[in-house]
């Protein structure tokens, strides 16, 4: 038997699931939450609860939403449909939508290619980007994977696809590092990534 309570080691090991959380962090979060205040702990219960119930991903660019819904995004008349910004990540979307720059839409593949990981081109809604561009009206097809190995092999994947519907397809360019991530880029730098990005 271990140390700590049943339900305080199950906290540990759900918050241990998380990218970065490791086992002693895991531990810190769930030694947190019981020094809550009840009311503080019911409502973070209730807060994952309500993202597992109701957060789905965007029917057109699998971006976040509620379920069965049109994000935010999407759904704003306003937006620019000529152009398709493509990003690995929703977090990607935050991160370009900081900037200030970008006024069009997304489509968000949901991974990298990563034959390692198993992540094949069926997992990263490729054929569903093709589909939205041959449906017309875009122009312009933004490729703003990351820049380590895996997102320049998705990005030259995409753009193979890509080049024979006759869109132009240009990628992200200065100011973003080799091997950087884009959700964590400053809102600048991911502006002077947009203002120079070049034709593929």
């Amino acid at each position: 038997m271990g140390l700590l309570p049943p339900p305080v080691e199950r906290l540990a090991e759900e918050f241990a699931r998380f990218p970065g959380i490791g086992s002693k962090t895991a531990q810190r979060l769930a030694f947190h939450a019981v020094r809550m205040a009840p009311a503080h702990g019911l409502a973070l219960s209730g807060a994952v609860a309500d993202v597992v119930q109701e957060v789905a991903s965007c029917p057109r660019c699998f971006f976040l939403s509620l379920r069965g819904e049109l994000c935010a995004i999407c759904a704003r008349p306003d937006r620019d449909q000529s152009l398709l910004c493509i990003v690995e990540d929703p977090s990607d979307v935050l991160a370009i939508e900081r900037s200030g720059e970008y006024r069009g839409l997304y489509h968000v593949l949901g991974a990298a290619l990563s034959p390692l990981d198993g992540v094949g081109p069926g997992e990263i809604h490729a054929d569903e980007l093709l589909a939205r561009v041959s449906a017309g009206g875009v122009k312009e097809v933004i490729l703003a994977t990351d820049s380590d190995i895996e997102g320049e092999a998705t990005a030259s994947y995409l753009h193979r696809r890509l080049e024979a519907s006759g869109v132009k397809v240009t990628r992200l360019a200065h100011g973003l590092p080799v091997g950087g991530e884009l959700a964590y880029a400053d809102e600048r730098t991911v502006a002077r990534a947009f203002s120079g990005r070049q034709q593929l």
